[in-house]
């Protein structure tokens, strides 16, 4: 026979399920971090450094070149990260017996997803408008908002990924001259230091 607690342990483990999307795989927060440290380093060698043998043996490139440059990067950290992501979470629903496409995971994406993408627009219009100095702080900004959005739907963990998003966004924005520096803090270290320890904790 159950004790009453092992009883009230069951009973909150169910609600939690349900009400929360509880699949995320830590590993996908190292793997987006790797993703993001190295569209980082590109983008680094192509603005500071066009040059070297990372660059394209110029002294300086042309604007354009470097704006095309780093929309194709972006849009590819960003596909291989929701992609990652989506695939070692379905991995561990899978191996965790859970629904994958619950209530609670439709709850999460939309928490999380509408103010990305409304950060993702908004910084089209920074870059239509030539306001290329604030792109990395409004991705920041708008990504640590819908991360603390989701976190009521998901592992409390997100919560404080989201505010170090938000807290190196606003620096970003006051020192435009660090975005790219903050940008890979953020999308970068805290990925790798969020990831690692999510799967310590829930995953091993």
């Amino acid at each position: 026979m159950k004790k009453p607690e092992q009883e009230l342990a069951e009973i909150k483990a169910m609600m939690e399920r349900s009400t929360r999307f509880l699949s995320l795989s830590g590993l996908s927060g190292v793997l987006a971090g790797i993703y993001a440290f190295i569209g980082a380093g590109l983008a680094y060698y192509w603005i500071y450094f066009p040059s070297s043998s990372w660059g394209d043996g110029v002294e300086v490139l042309d604007s354009s070149v470097i704006f095309q440059r780093l929309l194709i990067v972006a849009l590819a950290v960003l596909i291989l990260a929701i992609g990652t992501a989506g695939l070692l979470s379905q991995k561990r629903s899978a191996k965790t017996a859970s629904q994958f496409w619950s209530s609670a995971s439709k709850r999460f994406m939309k928490a999380l997803f509408v103010p990305v993408i409304s950060g993702g627009l908004f910084a089209f219009a920074l870059l239509h408008e030539g306001q290329f100095d604030l792109i990395a702080a409004t991705t920041l900004i708008f990504y640590g908002l819908g991360l603390i959005s989701a976190s009521h739907y998901t592992l409390n963990e997100i919560n404080n990924l989201g505010f170090g998003q938000l807290i190196l966004g606003l620096i970003a924005a006051y020192f435009p001259a660090y975005g790219l520096l903050c940008w890979a803090a953020g999308f970068g270290v805290l990925h790798v230091i969020y990831g690692t320890m999510m799967y310590y904790k829930y995953e091993r």
